[in-house]
């Protein structure tokens, strides 16, 4: 076999070694921990599509919260999303990369005992992870809300699946290191260091704690780990799993290698700068959005690449299309793959951003590639791989067939009624009558695409429902064979001198060296982040300060830890942007020094209500006492659950102190000695809100939680409002 042959397909047959006159060695492949991996998959992926359902109805039919706090949207959507990207996605990566790096290294995983605990512990990590946000632990950073303790698991068990894998490669028996193996390492590299970077925090208690960075800082960081996360847990593993699996269904090598180069480099160096394409048009500085607008359109490239690399492997395949399920599960995941990597450059720029932030645009976007292109390809990976290790056929390629049109329709009735909400509300927002007042309520946008809502729901609903076929269909097909949980398997050991390439290809050096492969990966991924990083720590000009910017009391910081508890900021922002229909709603749009005292930063990427940047001293305390007990009864038609716990549950005094210690040692000004009077303080500040309370025939205790939320959402814009204009700088 030829040296380009052998690394477009990953494999060494046994010929080639038997003629070289060398001695095979015989081992075995643990199929036991795919299997493992394989089923978490399938549990953890109804787990999740069943919370994204909940969360899905209960914002189409707010009765669906009912009135209990695990079940609202607030809480569902991070435990959604958490599950989803963590423990279905997580664990279809573990599965292929378990069974594919094993075959194409000619190798069994370094230690079975770092594969046992890497596959339990991240199920218990997962449950765990599930229980605190539903119990309202989170960090309120999306996608990173899990809390300290939780993040150094994810660290600690990040490491040994590392740890396996390199010695895996490092113990291998072909020299050469195929294309999946190099997006493996990338992605275990640049998972990492945006894992670390991101959860940096002071705790509070054993499970709580304040983010280290605030307001613009924090969310440069957030999306910087937010978008890279998408990138380099939901695209660059599945990428590998692409590269090894397709060419497998299609029984075919992949199309060009010298393209699996290219797309390889430029995407994980690209990637890391694209994160504040996020925050266009926000507080955050004109030359950091401008950067991650340009590596935004820059991406298009890559990504294309790759989707056409996999789509191209098919091309001696499509007469199979028709008929093999698999082989059309592939072909959509990577048009998915696609769509989403040329949307998302689209969605870069400004003009097209000035549109579809804050809508149900994003929503959608994320779920072409969340649905189509890691649903679909962890479909068929397990269609492929299961009857495999099971050592039967597939129980029937029919059913395979109608999940997969199921799946299809779930995710045409998913999104496309999304991207019709999204220019609804859009166009709405902005739209002005002839005497230049806004011409719409936020709440009459809410209403109009409320029937979207429903029929998304019902896309959810068919896609769940393909997937419960699958399992039947998997656990038929396992039912009629036996695991092979020692897979034998024969090849002749590394030479002890790595020999050249025969052709002399440039890139064949680093191929052949995994350190030196992990430590370049790391390089290219490294260098965006601190360009972008480094100077909005750094530069003062950045993040200019706004003298009446005080630090919150601390019956306000309780109230805005309850607010980050219950979700608020999955459907609020608070971040007006210098538009004329959002000043012209909200107020004066939002500056950079407003927010270096938020731990963390709570400006949104959703609206499905409306900011709330300027919401204080807008409407009496009464107000939003009763909108937090019944929201119908100051807004006709809202879809906001109620938060009927509030008016029961206590504030926690003894926590006060220590929240003091802890924004003390973030900088936050507070006096010298003040955690010991700030309960104090706070006692004074809640009898005046109970007062104004009673004024209005309503009786409340001042340690109640909704006393410390009013107090909060009373606070938010106050400061900019004293502020000379002298004082506030224009970015």
């Amino acid at each position: 076999m030829s040296s380009e042959l052998k690394k477009t397909s990953g494999e060494t047959p046994l010929s080639d070694a038997a003629q070289s006159g060398i001695q095979l060695e015989t081992f075995y492949y643990d199929n036991k921990i795919v299997r493992s991996f394989a089923y978490a998959t399938i549990f953890w992926g109804v787990i999740g599509m069943t919370a994204g359902l909940w969360a899905a109805f209960s914002i189409a039919f707010p009765q669906v919260n009912l009135g209990w706090a695990p079940t609202t949207f607030g809480r569902m959507r991070p435990v959604h999303t958490n599950a989803v990207i963590f423990a279905f996605v997580g664990n279809a990566i573990f599965c292929g990369v378990y069974y594919s790096l094993q075959r194409l290294v000619k190798a069994r995983m370094w230690s079975d005992k770092l594969s046992k605990i890497h596959f339990w512990g991240w199920q218990l990590l997962i449950l765990a992870g599930a229980l605190t946000l539903w119990s309202g632990f989170t960090q309120g950073k999306e996608y990173a809300e899990l809390e300290w303790p939780l993040d150094i698991a994810i660290t600690v068990l990040w490491v040994i699946f590392g740890i396996n894998m390199l010695g895996t490669i490092i113990n291998r028996r072909v020299s050469h290191l195929y294309v999946a193996i190099w997006f493996y390492i990338g992605t275990w590299v640049a998972v990492a260091m945006l894992h670390i970077v991101n959860s940096i925090s002071i705790p509070i208690s054993w499970i709580e704690s304040y983010s280290w960075y605030a307001g613009v800082q924090d969310a440069l960081v957030q999306w910087w780990y937010g978008h890279n996360a998408v990138a380099f847990f939901l695209t660059t593993p599945f990428l590998g799993l692409m590269y090894y699996f397709v060419p497998k269904a299609a029984n075919r090598p992949i199309y060009s290698y010298r393209w699996s180069i290219i797309h390889f480099w430029a995407l994980i160096f690209i990637y890391i700068w694209a994160g504040p394409h996020h925050l266009l048009y926000t507080a955050l500085p004109e030359w950091a959005q401008g950067l991650g607008t340009v590596f935004s359109i820059m991406l298009i490239a890559p990504s294309w690449g790759g989707m056409l690399n996999g789509l191209l492997t098919l091309r001696g395949a499509w007469d199979r299309v028709r008929e093999d399920a698999i082989l059309k599960f592939m072909v959509v995941a990577l048009t998915c793959y696609g769509m989403a990597t040329f949307e998302g450059p689209m969605l870069s720029l400004k003009s097209v951003n000035a549109i579809s932030h804050y809508t149900d645009w994003t929503v959608a976007h994320v779920h072409v590639g969340a649905l189509g292109w890691n649903g679909f390809l962890a479909f068929a990976m397990l269609y492929w791989l299961m009857p495999r290790i099971f050592n039967t056929k597939l129980y029937s390629k029919k059913w395979a067939n109608t999940h997969f049109w199921i799946g299809t329709l779930g995710i045409v009735f998913y999104v496309i009624p999304l991207y019709w909400a999204a220019l609804t509300q859009s166009l709405m927002w902005k739209k002005f009558t002839p005497e230049g007042i806004l011409q719409y309520q936020f709440m009459e946008t809410v209403t109009t695409i409320q029937p979207m809502y429903v029929l998304r729901a019902v896309g959810g609903t068919l896609y769940l429902t393909g997937v419960i076929l699958m399992i039947v269909n998997l656990w038929k097909t396992v039912k009629s064979g036996k695991l092979i949980a020692e897979e034998k398997a024969m090849a002749a050991p590394l030479p002890k001198k790595i020999q050249p390439e025969e052709k002399g290809h440039w890139h064949g050096w680093i191929e052949k060296r995994p350190v030196q492969l992990t430590i370049l990966s790391l390089i290219a991924v490294g260098i965006g982040g601190l360009v972008e990083m480094v100077p909005t720590f750094l530069v003062k000009s950045n993040i200019p300060t706004i003298t009446e910017v005080k630090p919150y009391t601390p019956l306000e910081l309780h109230g805005r830890n309850i607010y980050v508890r219950e979700g608020c900021y999955s459907c609020h922002s608070q971040m007006i942007r210098p538009f004329r229909d959002e000043v012209a709603r909200y107020g004066e749009y939002s500056k950079a020094g407003e927010f270096v005292y938020d731990h963390p930063f709570q400006w949104g990427s959703k609206r499905t209500g409306p900011d709330l940047a300027r919401i204080g001293g807008k409407y009496p305390d009464s107000w939003h006492y009763n909108h937090m007990l019944d929201p119908t009864l100051m807004t006709s038609g809202s879809l906001m659950p109620a938060y009927p716990w509030l008016f029961r549950d206590r504030i926690d005094k003894s926590k006060t102190p220590a929240m003091i210690k802890a924004m003390k040692r973030l900088g936050v000004p507070y006096p010298a000695g003040y955690e010991n009077e700030a309960n104090s303080d706070m006692d004074k500040q809640a009898e005046k809100i109970k007062a104004s309370l009673a004024k209005d025939k309503i009786k409340v205790s001042k340690n109640d939680e909704i006393v410390a939320l009013i107090a909060y959402l009373q606070r938010l814009g106050t400061d900019i409002k004293k502020a000379k204009p002298e004082d506030v700088p224009f970015r």
